[in-house]
């Protein structure tokens, strides 16, 4: 876990096509696949740059990056049903 960012993925939310999509647009490489489900590598986790490139291509509420130095959170604002190429 992060000491500055903890990265959570709502994997309800997250489809195999957007998880495999985040993995390829992080600069950093937080992400990770595991049988297709998308999860955060907790050794690169504080390397988050907060672009906020995974927030834009997200569905709404996927994926929520606490800045826990601020005790401030982002979400994910991509619209629900086409941000990820479609419905899940």
């Amino acid at each position: 876990m992060g000491t500055f960012i903890r990265i959570n993925i709502i994997d309800d939310r997250v489809s195999p096509d957007l998880a495999r999509r985040l993995v390829s647009i992080c600069p950093v490489d937080i992400f990770a696949l595991e049988a297709d489900r998308l999860r955060v590598r907790p050794t690169e986790e504080d390397e988050c740059t907060l672009c906020e490139l995974c927030l834009n291509a997200a569905r709404r509420g996927a994926v929520v990056i606490h800045k826990l130095y601020k005790r401030e959170s982002l979400v994910s604002r991509g619209q629900d049903g086409d941000s990820d190429g479609g419905t899940m």
